[in-house]
């Protein structure tokens, strides 16, 4: 079985519908589900506490320290993070698992949005690709949770590029695996941003880091660009 670690923060409008969703695309039943919440203000607590056979865990805000805390309160040997507004294949968690029974320790799904724009669909067409650059939080991951002990888990000084930070070190010990299956996430920061900006600020976050810029210097950057 896995644990499926969800950080959330002001998620009342999709938490129902992506844990449904869960529900309805696994092949077994008694995976576990952790929602850890980063201090929502909104319903998101509640809707997740009614929920039957979710474990709500609260934490800091911040995506790196809330998949920690769940990978912390993990009670499976598989952890699975998952955006919140990511939506994974039919039988995700059989695939998964297929996965580690081969000896694959750590990997994700290849990723489309839900929205047609040739831009967007391009990116996703790059997600079958197994290398870095081409990889991002969005096609969630899965990872073995001594292997994710190993490296230390998240690094939360990073606010922003936590994802791609992890990744980078799994690359390192040649430990990453792309399933030829695809997970669907939401396009809605770029309906929100406008595409070409918030690909425009991605790119850019990625360049610096190649530079050496910080994690603060990251984040400040992105707060400037997207979060005034």
């Amino acid at each position: 079985m896995i644990s499926i670690i969800i950080p959330v923060l002001n998620e009342e409008t999709g938490i129902i519908r992506l844990l449904d969703h869960l529900k309805k695309n696994s092949s077994f039943t008694n995976n576990e589900i952790i929602v850890v919440d980063g201090g929502s203000t909104d319903k998101t607590p509640e809707l997740i506490k009614e929920y039957s056979g979710v474990f709500y865990v609260s934490s800091e805000k911040g995506r790196a320290k809330q998949m920690n805390t769940g990978a912390k309160n993990a009670k499976f040997d598989v952890l699975y993070f998952l955006h919140a507004d990511s939506f994974p294949p039919l039988n995700f968690d059989q695939s998964i698992l297929d996965q580690i029974n081969s000896g694959n320790k750590a990997g994700c799904f290849q990723m489309k949005f839900d929205m047609n724009h040739w831009w967007l669909n391009l990116m996703g067409w790059f997600t079958k690709f197994n290398h870095k650059a081409c990889r991002g939080g969005d096609q969630s991951l899965f990872i073995t949770k001594s292997l994710f002990k190993e490296l230390g888990g998240y690094n939360e000084t990073f606010v922003v590029y936590e994802d791609n930070e992890f990744i980078g070190r799994l690359y390192k010990q040649n430990q990453f695996e792309v399933i030829p299956k695809l997970i669907t996430t939401s396009a809605r920061r770029y309906e929100e941003i406008g595409v070409w900006k918030l690909q425009f600020c991605f790119a850019a976050i990625y360049v610096k880091r190649l530079r050496g810029a910080s994690p603060e210097e990251l984040n400040k950057y992105y707060k400037r660009r997207i979060n005034p």
